[in-house]
């Protein structure tokens, strides 16, 4: 076996059948010729029992050299326990991102996410993901490449913050699903963009004046008694919008809605005086299972967002969603003392930091017991009181806190 080199790779013949000149320096390194002259450089090893040869280059596209090279990299990677033609063969068999993405709706979603989380999804995957990353390789994405997707979709923070959890959520299966190695999710360390939380709730007077638009609106015919009383259930319970529009009668069980599949899982929400009024009257017209009776009585009402903003129209409540009863709701019971603990029991939110920012609703409550405490004091030690601040520059006023 001669070294392989350019004068003996051009001495080779071609035969009636394949035929091979192994290198008589590198163990595995040699050149493969076709029957129709055809010469290839190829790298041939074992690994996990079987010979295995792989193509390098042809001869004429790549030098002897170069081909060296390469095959003592793959040996090397077959030496530290490696596979490369296996590993190119995953390669080139590895789904594109379009895959990746209709993979991650079927086997998923379908089954681990509720239907509007589905939906939501699947619009990401649809109008962005396969768009800009769609013909990619799974295993060719690269951080800049999400960064760059992230990027573009900066005008709508919001939405590109969507977009980055779904790619994060589809490389981490990527790793259960060995289409990618462990740890190698490219979403990793792109920043999402900060989103500017609505705290928007109804002050005491807009609650009046909500409720009796809605009433006026069953009396003059413009909404039925299914879709006003929907508004005030949210209100009056701090429900989610499907929660109360998908709610059948067997859920409510004496002063008890038992929510068989809320967002967060079931749940059950204990019904006030008020939100038990609201239903009784209800319960006098309905014939229907589901208690916000739609166009028919086998269906609850499938849109109250136009109802709503002409109610809200009516009532000069222009910026104020439908979410923004259930803020209203949990704001109330803040400024009414109620620690966050019980806040996210009332309105169903699994994690503390959810409900935390109705914290600052509670100032009022607590402020008035540590005035309560410091009359005390005062009475027993004869101090008068200490006034303001606000001029002390060694305080911070309270505006800039």
């Amino acid at each position: 076996m001669p070294k392989i080199t350019k004068r003996s790779i051009d001495a080779l013949k071609a035969q009636d059948t394949e035929t091979f000149l192994w290198d008589s320096e590198l163990r595995g390194f040699g050149v493969r010729v076709s029957p129709r002259g055809k010469k290839i450089f190829v790298v041939q090893y074992r690994s996990g029992g079987r010979t295995r040869r792989m193509k390098l280059g042809n001869y004429g596209s790549i030098t002897p050299d170069e081909a060296r090279a390469s095959a003592k990299r793959n040996l090397g990677d077959v030496a530290n326990g490696n596979d490369p033609s296996r590993s190119r063969q995953q390669e080139r068999e590895a789904p594109n991102v379009t895959a990746l993405c209709d993979k991650f709706l079927r086997e998923y979603a379908a089954y681990r996410c509720k239907p509007r989380t589905q939906k939501e999804y699947e619009l990401a995957c649809r109008l962005h993901i396969k768009p800009k990353l769609g013909g990619m390789k799974v295993q060719s994405v690269s951080r800049l490449d999400v960064s760059d997707l992230h990027h573009a979709m900066r005008k709508t923070p919001y939405q590109a913050n969507r977009v980055l959890s779904v790619l994060s959520k589809m490389f981490n299966l990527c790793e259960v699903w060995g289409l990618r190695p462990d740890g190698s999710n490219p979403t990793r360390h792109v920043q999402k963009y900060r989103e500017k939380q609505r705290n928007r709730f109804l002050s005491p007077d807009e609650i009046g004046l909500l409720w009796t638009t809605l009433d006026t609106c069953v009396e003059n015919g413009t909404e039925t008694p299914y879709v006003a009383n929907a508004f005030k259930l949210l209100l009056l319970t701090g429900c989610r919008l499907s929660e109360i529009q998908k709610m059948k009668w067997n859920y409510v069980r004496g002063d008890v809605l038992l929510l068989p599949d809320a967002k967060t899982g079931p749940r059950r929400v204990l019904l006030s005086a008020m939100a038990l009024h609201v239903l009784r009257q209800l319960s006098a017209i309905s014939e229907s299972d589901f208690v916000i009776e739609g166009k028919t009585r086998a269906n609850h009402v499938t849109d109250l967002q136009k109802p709503w903003r002409r109610i809200r129209a009516i009532a000069g409540l222009s910026d104020v969603r439908i979410h923004d009863l259930r803020h209203t709701y949990a704001s109330i019971a803040a400024m009414t003392g109620h620690s966050l603990p019980m806040i996210g029991k009332l309105i169903g939110h699994t994690q503390a930091q959810t409900t935390a920012r109705y914290a600052h609703l509670a100032d009022s409550t607590t402020r008035k017991a540590a005035n309560e405490v410091d009359d005390m004091i005062a009475q027993f030690t004869g101090a008068s009181e200490g006034g303001q601040f606000e001029d002390n520059p060694k305080i911070i006023p309270m505006g800039k806190l």
